[in-house]
């Protein structure tokens, strides 16, 4: 196959693409994410979590004819394999990681792109075979931390990590959970916070005046912290906030932080 160039988007290099394959892949991983895997013919945002309804890898899930394949953040994807493979059981299905590369841009689309599920804001993703593509886009050409914190979107890591329960990360929002599916792991937990409690806490966007690190605590006028800062872009950033003591004047760093409620 002749090499094209990843000038068409950019060659994205944290993610490993998993295949599953196997009469029964379909059903097992029903019964284990947070989201119908074939809910649509193109990509489906979801989550695989502990049975306490926490967070422990996110992906995008693309079923194909013969196969599906799970688009993870590399450092995720030897663990996400594992932990799929201790409810395998008896089933047929065999994971595997594959060399396969991951596109996203937010030009024209290439043949074979597909929608990010979980905002147009974040464009296209693709899947090539490795050889097929030649990186020689320039890196960075698109300021995607920018993005994300202008829409409030969690990245692996940065605001997902292990503690995180996903509708306070706004998976509702980001079509990564589908509460008319049937049952999977954490589904009991992540079920009563949307259906009899309030969110009291959670991932928003704030505006900055001022510097202020990822990692900061947020400290509002009674001197309570309030939450945390994470990705920075300029003046904007992604907190997670106690809502209930996010309100008036507060401060990060060196930085006066402004959240406004939608």
């Amino acid at each position: 196959m002749q090499a094209t160039s990843a000038t068409t988007g950019e060659v994205h290099k944290d993610r490993t693409v998993l295949r599953l394959t196997g009469a029964d892949r379909i059903d097992f991983l029903e019964g284990l994410v947070t989201n119908h895997v074939t809910a649509t013919e193109g990509l489906v945002y979801a989550a695989l979590l502990t049975p306490q309804g926490k967070y422990i890898a996110d992906f995008f899930i693309l079923t194909r004819k013969d196969d599906v394949l799970l688009d993870v953040d590399t450092s995720l994807a030897h663990m996400a394999a594992q932990r799929l493979g201790i409810y395998r059981l008896r089933k047929d299905v065999t994971i595997e990681a594959t060399d396969m590369i991951v596109l996203r841009g937010l030009d024209e689309a290439p043949d074979g792109a597909l929608p990010d599920p979980r905002d147009p804001a974040l464009g296209w993703r693709a899947y090539r075979d490795a050889g097929s593509v030649t990186d020689d886009a320039p890196d960075n050409a698109i300021d995607w931390d920018a993005i994300r914190v202008a829409q409030t979107i969690p990245e692996t890591g940065q605001e997902l990590t292990p503690e995180t329960y996903i509708l306070e990360a706004g998976f509702e929002r980001l079509h990564g959970v589908d509460f008319r599916k049937g049952c999977y792991v954490g589904q009991e937990v992540t079920a009563r916070m949307k259906h009899k409690t309030e969110l009291r806490k959670g991932f928003v966007t704030v505006e900055l005046a001022g510097t202020a690190e990822p990692g900061a605590d947020i400290v509002n006028e009674d001197g309570k912290v309030a939450g945390t800062l994470h990705t920075v872009a300029g003046e904007k950033a992604i907190a997670y906030l106690r809502f209930d003591w996010a309100k008036g004047p507060m401060t990060a760093g060196e930085a006066t932080v402004t959240w406004k409620p939608a």
